[in-house]
């Protein structure tokens, strides 16, 4: 190895292969707390589906620092391999900042939060940044760590390079004392105290901290600076200058720890492993418009089908339900003249045959009102003592909208009506109108009345209590989810009051409706779409709303919306670094290193079912043609 060409560059290889490997293996839990999310999806096979928490999402910056170290490894590979690279000159690479980033991973005080942050220079406004946007000049901190109360930068410059800008410095002295001497008086470049690029990182990073206070509190985050490659005492005389260690000292007078040389090789055994994790729902369940459309659906309750031909037959609809579905589009969207009525994949009704099967797949794996009976009781007792659902008045509204118009069947339309009972209803005759004709027996969940919140947001004061009603420590993930749901919907107030109304659709979750959920809707009368965030148009504003009752209460919220959950963590991330932590103490409160710790789920993640009895082949009821 000592003859070979560019040893260092070889070495620099080996490591970035080794990191690389590493970071495909290296355990999540170790790295940052993973959102709080139950996901009781299934796949047709009925096997468990964790979509939200991906290794590469583990931490907010990981998949970059990968991919960095990637293309570093590749130009590596490529120069050595290159039978002419000895008689090259040495490539310059990135592989020594890379590695040492990677080292202060490995190091870095759990849980981490980000790597690669920039923090902006400026105070910004708070909203949430829009993709493409132009991102403004900021501060950049290689890894934010100890659940954000640390951040850690890690700086390469070698001795040469600041006795470079130490000689630029005594040229510009030695040039004003000249211009003295000769009674000249012209601006002059000299500092007019000690500074250079190390200083004035330091003092950026000091600034930035202040202006970044961990989410919530007052804290700021302490700062940690690794100088790999600067040595106060180099052993070659040349590279000696006492300004080096007056700029290390310097920067520990201003308050930042000051870390000299390379980490020590990490060895996972030293660390001690996380302990698993067991999520459950709150007795009080938080229910979104997705979740309300399930509870009444045709695929809940129905018989199931006995095999996957009886699933695929069960949802093909009859010739009369096509031309009705067929004129109804033409009177929105004017005619089709491509359209054939003994198609059933026509207008997209045969594709929405297919997700109805779908949905009566998933629901022959593994039934939703299993699912929920069997979660509750676990938390509460076998007679769900205690358990109580919520939703939203424009969840509660939009969903009487959608499922009393023409696209609701004669079941679902009841089911509907069943669980918002009007005050003079006895609660025993609507839990009797919920549960008639329903496979499952009356009362299975304590669905009747579903409950509703007063207002359309909760006050500002209103944030997510330390304790669960089970009594566990609440993730600060729930703290993240209602500042981010309440600075999306602030963002909302600019918005025209009015909105524009528009055909709606069989497949469409519906938008804005009436609050006199009284009166029937007219047959006639076309639902408007749900109005989409300014700040992300995958989130309906009634998602969100839903989202942040459920979260400022510190209850589960149960949706059917994985594309919303998707999107939400999305922004939280962007806006907030990552999904927050427990304090050590609070993890590990009343258990031992490899006990399980229970944690109250922010999110329950569920299949969809559809509004489908009106799809149903043997669906008997005549609809009536459009004018």
């Amino acid at each position: 190895m000592a003859d070979t060409p560019h040893r260092e560059l070889h070495v620099l290889r080996d490591e970035l292969r080794e990191i690389f490997r590493a970071m495909a293996d290296f355990g999540t839990s170790r790295l940052a707390a993973r959102p709080p999310i139950l996901d009781s999806s299934v796949d047709l096979g009925g096997d468990s589906k964790e979509e939200f928490h991906s290794h590469q999402d583990a931490v907010h910056g990981l998949r970059a620092l990968r991919d960095a170290v990637k293309r570093d490894l590749d130009v590596l590979e490529k120069f050595l391999n290159d039978p002419r690279c000895a008689s090259m000159p040495s490539l310059s690479t990135n592989a020594p900042y890379l590695v040492s980033v990677w080292h202060e991973v490995l190091h870095a005080p759990p849980p981490i939060v980000t790597i690669w942050r920039t923090f902006p220079e400026m105070p910004q406004p708070a909203s949430i940044p829009r993709r493409g946007s132009r991102k403004p000049p900021g501060v950049k901190v290689d890894v934010v760590a100890d659940g954000g109360k640390r951040w850690i930068r890690v700086n390469t410059t070698k001795n040469s390079r600041l006795l470079s800008e130490f000689r630029e410095m005594d040229s510009y002295l030695t040039d004003s004392e000249e211009e003295l001497l000769d009674g000249e008086s012209r601006p002059s470049l000299a500092p007019r105290e000690f500074d250079n690029s190390i200083l004035r990182m330091g003092r950026s990073l000091l600034d930035a901290a202040r202006r970044n206070p961990l989410s919530g509190t007052a804290c700021v985050p302490s700062i940690t600076l690794r100088l790999t490659r600067l040595d106060p005492s180099p052993p070659d005389p040349k590279e000696h200058d006492a300004r080096i260690a007056e700029t290390i000292e310097r920067l520990r007078d201003m308050g930042i720890d000051v870390e000299l040389g390379e980490r020590p090789a990490f060895h996972s055994s030293n660390s001690s492993p996380a302990p698993s994790r067991r999520l459950e729902p709150t007795i009080r369940v938080n229910l979104d418009l997705s979740i309300l459309i399930a509870l009444v659906s045709d695929i809940t309750h129905s018989p199931l089908p006995t095999s996957p031909a009886d699933a695929d037959a069960r949802y093909i609809p009859s010739s009369h339900y096509r031309d009705w579905k067929r004129k109804r589009l033409e009177a929105c969207q004017g005619p089709k003249q491509d359209v054939d009525q003994d198609q059933p994949c026509d207008n997209g009704i045969g594709q929405h045959s297919r997700a109805l099967s779908n949905q009566a797949l998933q629901e022959m794996a593994r039934g939703l009102l299993d699912e929920l009976h069997d979660r509750l009781a676990a938390v509460s007792s076998p007679t769900l003592d205690g358990v109580e659902f919520w939703t939203t008045m424009e969840a509660r509204d939009r969903c009487l909208r959608i499922v009393l118009s023409k696209i609701g069947g004669p079941n679902e339309k009841r089911r509907a009506t069943a669980l918002f009972p009007s005050p003079d209803t006895p609660l025993s005759v609507a839990g009797e109108a919920y549960w008639e004709s329903s496979r499952y027996p009356r009362a299975f969940l304590p669905l009747v009345p579903i409950r509703v919140f007063e207002g359309s947001v909760p006050p500002p004061d209103f944030v997510p209590p330390p304790i669960s009603e089970t009594g566990h420590a609440l993730s600060p993930f729930f703290s993240l989810l209602t500042r981010t749901c309440r600075e999306i919907i602030a963002q909302e107030a600019m918005l025209d009051s009015s909105t524009s109304k528009d055909c709606f659709d069989v497949e469409t979750t519906g938008a804005e409706g009436k609050t006199d959920r009284s009166s029937a809707i007219e047959e006639d009368e076309e639902l408007e779409r749900a109005a989409m965030t300014k700040a992300n148009p995958r989130l309906t504003v009634h998602t969100v709303k839903s989202m942040l009752w459920g979260a400022a209460r510190g209850w589960t919220t149960l949706t059917a919306n994985k594309s919303s959950v998707k999107a939400i963590l999305r922004d939280i991330r962007a806006a907030e670094g990552g999904y927050g932590w427990y304090e050590e103490s609070q993890v590990r409160a009343g258990s031992t290193q490899n006990d399980t710790v229970v944690e109250a789920a922010a999110l329950w993640v569920v299949d969809p079912r559809s509004l489908a009895e009106g799809m149903r082949s043997d669906y008997q009821e005549v609809v009536p043609d459009t004018p």
